[in-house]
């Protein structure tokens, strides 16, 4: 891992209001010039109790379609146990650099899981602004308790926590984007992986930057997960790619953002997309985000679902294993 991480340049960097030369991303990249300044649509947001479960479902199956994204409130996951969270993660970000250190991404890890700065290949050479923590919090036969840090204390009990309420989440998402395809609701949950399918949680911090127009916090990606659910800090910085436009996500307190990744793209053929994103920084404030990737098995081949096709609908994408799926995109080699 680099030892020089964006936290310790983003404090060399304030006193000179400017930042260094790889971090400034050219002109078609740069949020000054390419954010979207008129009305913006708004990302829908969905109730996840809604007592009327076929307008739910159909609700979930159209902003997966049209957007790849949405939010959703009365999720069940309790105000206490977010905030706990959030406090939790914070405080770890906060920590001396040398404790953060002990919790540093091995060189040459296959995994990501770990505390770092770089994370996929960039081909210009440029770099993000942003630090990160990653560890698996589900199932516990994947977790691996030497990336959790022990400072704050409180810092295990609260993911363990928070783990089982996601789990959750996730289920009755899978149920509902699968009753929106017009299969039975364990269908894209199994095909998935079922119970072995693994959430990795990804702390992402974003110090503050003396020239946000210039740099990103997470250049534009799509997620290599089946979805992700996001909970932000108070910092706007999520923007979404829609009809040729970025635009930026409203910021709703108690919310979870729900990003479809690629792999329930590519296991719906095509009807739901994986949200093209990117995330922007501040000038004078921290942004952080806990994402959760809901990840299927290494091994297991994924592939469009044979269900939905037929011979008016054939396959558009590659049956493969998800570790070589992953290797691919974060190497930058065509899938």
């Amino acid at each position: 891992m680099e030892v020089q991480t964006v936290q310790t340049i983003a404090s060399l960097s304030q006193q000179k209001d400017t930042i260094p030369i790889e971090f400034i991303r050219s002109e078609k990249e740069q949020p000054a010039i390419t954010t979207f300044h008129g009305p913006v649509p708004e990302i829908p947001v969905i109730d996840l109790v809604d007592s009327d479960h076929e307008n739910l479902v159909r609700s979930i199956a159209n902003a997966s379609q049209e957007w790849g994204i949405f939010q959703v409130v009365n999720h069940g996951i309790p105000e206490d146990i977010i905030r706990k969270l959030k406090a939790a993660g914070k405080e770890f970000f906060e920590l001396p650099q040398e404790e953060k250190l002990v919790y540093a991404r091995p060189d040459g890890a296959q995994s990501i899981e770990g505390y770092g700065t770089k994370l996929q290949r960039d081909l210009e050479g440029k770099k993000s602004w942003v630090d990160h923590l990653f560890h698996v919090i589900w199932p516990p036969s994947r977790i691996n308790y030497q990336f959790w840090p022990k400072t704050p204390p409180s810092y295990r009990e609260v993911n363990e926590e928070y783990a089982k309420y996601m789990r959750g989440v996730g289920n009755k998402l899978f149920e509902c984007l699968s009753l929106g395809l017009g299969l039975e609701g364990h269908v894209l949950k199994e095909a998935a992986g079922g119970e072995n399918i693994g959430y990795m949680l990804k702390i992402n911090y974003y110090p503050p930057c003396p020239r946000p127009d210039l740099t990103l916090g997470v250049v534009a990606h799509t997620d290599l997960s089946t979805m992700t659910i996001l909970i932000p800090n108070e910092v706007p910085g999520l923007q979404v790619f829609k009809d040729d436009h970025w635009f930026d996500a409203k910021y709703i307190p108690g919310a979870l953002i729900i990003h479809i990744g690629d792999q329930i793209e590519i296991l719906s053929n095509g009807k739901y997309k994986s949200v093209l994103h990117r995330t922007t920084v501040a000038k004078d404030r921290t942004r952080m985000s806990w994402p959760v990737f809901l990840e299927p098995p290494g091994d297991l081949v994924l592939g469009p679902l044979p269900q939905l096709l037929d011979q008016d609908n054939p396959p558009n994408y590659k049956s493969r294993k998800f570790k070589d799926y992953i290797y691919c995109k974060l190497n930058k080699i065509p899938q």
